[in-house]
């Protein structure tokens, strides 16, 4: 980890009592406050994966990963939102120079949010396309002035196949309908998006055959490694990354309830020196444990590939998801076991283990953690049969 990478994993260890603080605001609200998304931008967790050029840092995925683990651990909501968010980044570095330049040339602290689901009207016209419709969960949409959209472009001859592309549209092409009221993740703000008839041109738009192939426009000007991962290994694991922060906020809270409480159906017995409370602590540190060790290994040999200009194979694209869908179960076990164990007092409204619970159940719903999907192409993968995902 380089000095800059340093300096903001110690920024955002130094926020998080702030953030733990403004849980159940931010969940009041329905939505991060305007000096939460400041502090996360001084922090400089929002340039971990932009590129150099525009004032970022092109960290190694893995600080960008640690980052989100940590502020979900303190407020999922926030983590949800700062995950997504600064993945962005990422993939606009992905886009052709001249859409990257509309976006970060006047403010390289420009945000976007995004909503990918193609449930919106999408038309070729000359010079781009046209786009109407409403498109649902954009998580911190609040907070962006841009917002990427997912789109089925139809095929220009008959028999030809559809081509699936990220949108880029901005603030004043479309409208924010404040439809979110959940019983997870109630913070994250994620609202729809609303266009009536919108112009974009052919430069905002990106496919995803490019990103699945690794060969996209932005690569030009960004030619460092980091952006050179694939998109179906590096957006699904800032899904799983929050979860997995969610289930260790979790933890951290019933282990420092656990020690104090005692149980009320055993006289007197301080609920730690349950034997079989110890057990269950043990499995969910242990599942935690192992899905961060293989999504933070998988992730830095993708990083090893792309470095030494290498081609990565397909069985680490498939391990990497395998890996992803499989960390978002643990996750979600880990935390399922904590909740239970935790006994009647921790459902009351405003403690923090009922509310990690609800949020990680919620960003497990999110289709990239669709298990049998994911598990499916890998074991297809081994048994030598053919593979098209745009997801891998």
């Amino acid at each position: 980890m380089n000095e800059g990478s340093a300096a903001v994993i110690a920024g955002v260890r130094e926020l998080l009592p702030v953030l733990r603080e403004r849980a159940q605001e931010t969940e009041d609200r329905r939505a991060l406050s305007a000096e939460t998304v400041k502090s996360l931008t001084e922090t400089g967790f929002f340039r971990l994966l932009q590129p150099v050029r525009f004032g970022g840092l092109e960290a190694e995925p893995v600080t960008f990963l640690e980052a989100v683990r940590l502020i979900a651990a303190a407020c999922g909501s926030t983590g949800w939102v700062a995950s997504v968010m600064g993945v962005h980044n990422w993939q606009l570095a992905l886009f052709p120079d001249q859409a990257q330049q509309e976006v970060w040339a006047q403010d390289p602290a420009t945000r976007m949010s995004s909503s990918y689901a193609p449930t919106g009207k999408v038309s070729a016209v000359d010079g781009g396309y046209r786009l109407s419709g409403r498109w649902s969960f954009s998580s911190g949409c609040d907070h962006a002035t841009w917002v990427l959209l997912g789109g089925i472009v139809p095929p220009a001859a008959s028999g030809a196949p559809a081509d699936f592309c990220t949108f880029l549209v901005p603030a004043t092409d479309y409208r924010i309908d404040d439809v979110w009221n959940t019983i997870g993740l109630r913070g994250s703000g994620s609202n729809d998006i609303v266009i009536e008839d919108a112009f974009v041109p052919s430069y905002r738009a990106l496919s995803f055959n490019d990103t699945a192939k690794c060969v996209c426009p932005g690569q030009q000007v960004n030619p460092g490694p980091l952006y050179r991962i694939p998109y179906g290994s590096l957006f699904p694991y800032a899904i799983t990354t929050p979860i997995l922060g969610m289930a260790t906020g979790a933890y951290d809270a019933h282990v420092e309830y656990t020690r104090g409480r005692v149980r009320a159906s055993y006289v007197g017995v301080k609920a730690a020196e349950d034997p079989f409370a110890q057990v269950r602590v043990a499995r969910a540190a242990s599942d935690l444990d192992s899905a961060w060790l293989a999504l933070a290994t998988n992730m830095r040999e993708l990083m090893e590939y792309t470095t030494a200009g290498a081609k990565i194979p397909m069985p680490l694209r498939l391990r990497t998801r395998r890996d992803q869908v499989r960390g978002t179960e643990q996750a979600i076990s880990a935390v399922d076991l904590l909740f239970e164990n935790s006994g009647g007092r921790a459902i009351a409204v405003g403690t923090p283990i009922q509310r990690f619970w609800r949020d990680a159940h919620a960003g497990r719903v999110h289709a990239i953690n669709d298990p049998e999907r994911a598990l499916s192409m890998y074991g297809r993968g081994e048994f030598g049969l053919p593979l098209a995902d745009a997801m891998l």
